[in-house]
């Protein structure tokens, strides 16, 4: 079995991927973007950290959180954001019904995928291109043809601090844009 050895940096901002078990599009449900929403305030208020930016997809989300200076546990917030997330469902929620023997044997649920994929943020062109790969990844996967048609996203937050203009990468003129290289950061996304 690999080795799977992660950074931790005190203080430090990183790029998380969380990924649904077996994709299943979980957050096509608005409800249970709520949820999430509702998961991750309580996570934030037992134990705190920034969200700097953030996408929301139906079987995927991407986060990027700067923790506290003296704190790198992001694991247990991941894992607390799961479980509480998790545990919101309740019994109305279809999920994949075709959990593997491993995961009946760790008592694992068929909510998320085991492993979650982080990057260490190493500098502020590193935070850019982490960013804006968050942001274009609805128009990535085919949701949308522009950012800003993708409401489960920070890019909003970014285009009224006057960070991004509200047209960025957008098509919806009809022009040909150039999509963005983000082949470096999909080696390290998880999608």
């Amino acid at each position: 079995m690999p080795e799977y050895r992660r950074a931790y940096l005190p203080g430090g901002t990183f790029f998380l991927t969380l990924v649904t078990y077996q994709r299943y599009p979980i957050f096509s449900n608005i409800e249970n973007i709520s949820h999430l929403r509702s998961a991750l305030a309580k996570v934030r208020s037992e134990m705190p950290f920034e969200i700097e930016g953030a996408v929301v997809l139906p079987d995927h989300i991407h986060f990027l959180w700067t923790l506290p200076t003296e704190d790198k546990n992001y694991s247990q917030r991941i894992g607390r954001l799961k479980v509480l997330f998790t545990r919101s469902l309740g019994s109305k929620t279809i999920l994949p019904e075709n959990l593997s023997n491993s995961r009946r044997k760790h008592r694992e649920s068929n909510v998320w995928q085991r492993r979650f994929w982080e990057h260490t943020i190493r500098d502020e062109a590193d935070f850019e291109k982490h960013l804006n790969y968050i942001h274009y990844n609805p128009v990535k996967h085919g949701l949308v043809s522009c950012p800003h048609l993708w409401d489960y996203s920070s890019f909003h937050k970014f285009v009224r601090k006057g960070i991004y203009s509200s047209n960025w990468y957008c098509s919806c003129s009809g022009e040909r844009i150039q999509i963005p290289d983000f082949d470096k950061i999909l080696e390290k996304a998880g999608e």
